[in-house]
């Protein structure tokens, strides 16, 4: 798989981009799901953070008393609901893109390669088609917003289970919908518009499908950066709203207003540090894992 599937590049089956998809998402889940709640605690945090102790307070909460050792498996809230949402995310998100990438080639081609040239046009192509998918990506939300419960306000959840939720809950699930799809847009053009771009301009690949496992990583490392320096702001916004309590109305507007008057305009960019650090080899290592898995599925399956 590749963040590009223009005409010059190898077309692969529905099959093998389910399937390297998949993979790749359950191995990010299996590796870095602590580092998820880590990062998303940060985010929520709206304390100053002036010394071990207290990153240790937030980071760890009530079991910051602990040993370490019983403190690190107190990082495996939403465990269930996190595999459910990464691995459906994944199969859309990097399955997807190819396929939005193929109808946009195939009816803008042209226009793109007149507007930027055929190298720009290209790798542009294929950031189109991921901000496309990215947006759609919403459909996913309630798990999402379930997970990021479970992480950061466990209380919310008050003993009900999955199926009590969605039945209690329903569309309110979907809170935080406008500025999630916000979000996406321009973290995912730029996600796998980075990627295209120095697979384009720094290997010269004209078949983005036949790069290697070095070349998917190098140039996943450039979307990865990308995505999330450009989608920060948005993703903090969006984080606070989806971890307060389900009762809660608090509007996206209200908390960058509060942001902007109590915590200053570089709280927008809270936890960007740690997320570049951790949510950064995250993306990294399932956006490379993922290019690299549906070309070998893909042969695999046509042999």
């Amino acid at each position: 798989m590749s963040p590009a599937t223009g005409s010059s590049d190898k077309k692969q089956s529905a099959s093998a981009r389910v399937l390297g998809s998949a993979s790749a998402g359950i191995c990010e889940i299996a590796v870095f799901h602590p580092v998820d709640t880590i990062s998303k605690r940060l985010m929520s945090n709206t304390t100053k953070v002036t010394n071990l102790t207290a990153l240790n307070q937030v980071i760890f909460r009530e079991n910051a008393g602990k040993p370490l050792g019983s403190r690190f498996f107190t990082l495996f809230p939403g465990l269930g609901y996190a595999a459910c949402y990464k691995i459906l995310q994944r199969v859309y998100k990097y399955g997807g893109q190819p396929f939005a990438n193929e109808f946009l080639t195939k009816n803008f081609k042209s226009t793109y390669e007149d507007l930027f040239g055929a190298k720009t046009g290209k790798a542009l192509l294929s950031a189109t088609a991921g901000s496309m998918i990215g947006i759609g990506e919403i459909v996913l939300l309630p798990l999402d917003v379930l997970k990021i419960k479970r992480q950061t306000n466990p209380e919310a959840f008050k003993g009900r289970g999955f199926f009590t939720i969605i039945k209690d809950e329903g569309f309110g699930l979907y809170k935080g919908w406008g500025w999630t799809a916000a979000r996406n847009a321009p973290g995912s053009f730029a996600l796998f518009g980075g990627s295209a771009f120095a697979k384009e301009y720094i290997y010269g690949l004209t078949d983005y499908t036949s790069a290697t496992w070095t070349q998917n990583f190098v140039a996943s490392i450039f979307g990865a950066s990308s995505s999330l320096i450009v989608s920060a702001p948005l993703d903090v916004i969006k984080t606070r709203i989806q971890n307060k309590s389900f009762e809660s109305n608090e509007s996206g507007f209200t908390i960058l207003k509060n942001m902007a008057k109590n915590e200053g305009l570089t709280s927008f960019f809270k936890g960007l540090t740690p997320k570049l650090l951790t949510t950064g080899p995250k993306l990294v290592f399932s956006f490379a894992l993922a290019q690299t898995l549906i070309p070998a599925f893909d042969n695999l399956l046509t042999k």
